[in-house]
């Protein structure tokens, strides 16, 4: 489905299904040099089961237009422009990774609207080795690689009847990074990533529950590194709940069906508004 945001084509993956607005609707948020595809199981189980998806591709990413986010402020506006452009008053938000910041944010600015926070291979400070930012600009494809060794735990999941995760995500990254002559949006993610600054303060304005989703074997936001988030929840008395994925730091793939029951009964927690 595609929507007008912010004066641009903005595209959402709905699950297969029409979107309604009068049904609960969750937002699916992709990371760095990622798209809506990366949900697709997450989202079209979500789609079956009684609720409004939109899986996004982020502005300047595969199959949206627009000027691709050079902060997580600016990506959480989005959120919320898209928000509004379809008449939503609340929705679940559930990001991974840079998607988890963004998430974080947006639910911070939108305050009552958003009914649940799931933040999937979170950390805060989610600082990017400078090795890596600059070699997402002088050479990709090496940067690239590079991502997809750390990221992975395995190069192929149980479920995944031989599914290579690994050629799956080099394939991926390749075909975004190239959906944007204009601007090179691997540089241009991680350093939205590193330079956010205002987690703390994100999640003592959030007013819903949240989830943090966590890798077990993550190597690239390990889940030490969202113990500080973790704790200034717990201390803003927020409700915190935390489950730890058998996965490196594509949750959604490595351990899909994990991930995926984790936010199904999250989000099966119904809040009153």
């Amino acid at each position: 489905m595609y929507v007008q945001v912010n004066g641009a084509q903005t595209y959402c993956y709905t699950g297969g299904k029409p979107f309604d607005a009068a049904k609960p609707t969750v937002v699916f948020i992709h990371g760095v040099l990622n798209d809506h595809s990366v949900w697709a199981l997450q989202s079209r189980y979500m789609a079956n089961h009684g609720w409004n998806v939109l899986a996004v591709d982020l502005p300047g990413h595969s199959k949206s237009a627009g000027d691709a986010p050079a902060s997580v402020e600016q990506a959480a506006d989005f959120v919320g422009a898209l928000l509004d452009a379809l008449s939503i008053q609340r929705a679940a938000l559930v990001g991974h990774s840079w998607g988890s910041l963004i998430a974080l944010e947006a639910a911070a600015r939108l305050g009552a609207r958003v009914s649940h926070l799931v933040l999937v291979g979170t950390a805060y400070p989610m600082k990017v080795s400078p090795a890596l930012i600059e070699a997402s600009q002088t050479d990709p494809e090496q940067a690239l690689r590079m991502v997809n060794v750390f990221s992975r735990s395995t190069l192929a999941p149980p479920s995944g009847a031989g599914f290579w995760v690994y050629g799956a995500g080099m394939a991926l990254g390749r075909k975004v990074l190239r959906s944007n002559p204009q601007v090179n949006v691997f540089h241009r993610g991680f350093v939205a990533c590193d330079s956010y600054s205002h987690g703390e303060q994100a999640i003592a304005a959030v007013q819903c529950p949240v989830l943090f989703a966590l890798g077990t074997q993550d190597q690239m936001t390990a889940p030490k590194a969202a113990q500080g988030l973790i704790q200034a929840a717990r201390s803003a008395d927020k409700d915190v709940q935390i489950v730890h994925l058998p996965a490196g730091h594509h949750q959604m793939t490595e351990a899909p069906d994990a991930t995926l029951f984790a936010i199904r009964d999250f989000l099966a927690r119904r809040i009153s508004a």
